[in-house]
């Protein structure tokens, strides 16, 4: 059994800041449970350009407003707590968060814990980050 504290996690190394969002990150790949589960927050005023090219991702609005947009379709969804969004095809996506939206979120295959978004708003497969470390070290 895995028993955590957010208020634990949000002071660890488990707790990703970076522009417009911080994500604290419950569950990782090593947890061995076949995906990540996270507690997002995106930032008002930010626009957040995504496109996971390597994960599928469920996301839980639980507070805040804002909307979706879909840049494959152009069509455009109201955020607010209540409402989910499955990233069930790869969907290149923008996030406006009107308010300081707090969120719930599914990654599958599950991240490791190190990951933020590249230029393309993906997040790195496994395999391109042991590249990237081993280069590095």
């Amino acid at each position: 059994m895995i028993v955590r504290k957010l208020t634990d996690i949000r002071k660890s190394d488990h707790n990703v800041k970076s522009d417009g969002w911080e994500s604290a990150r419950l569950l990782l790949k090593d947890d061995g449970m076949g995906f990540s589960y996270h507690v997002t927050t995106m930032y008002a005023g930010k626009e957040l350009k995504m496109h996971y090219q390597n994960h599928l991702e469920a996301v839980l609005v639980l507070k805040g407003k804002g909307t979706i947009e879909d840049l494959g379709t152009g069509e455009t969804h109201q955020l607010a707590a209540g409402t989910m969004y499955a990233l069930n095809d790869h969907d290149r996506h923008i996030v406006r968060p009107e308010t300081d939206i707090l969120t719930v979120c599914v990654f599958n295959p599950p991240v490791t814990g190190r990951e933020v978004h590249d230029e393309n708003g993906a997040y790195p497969a496994e395999a391109d980050m042991v590249r990237t470390a081993e280069l590095t070290s």
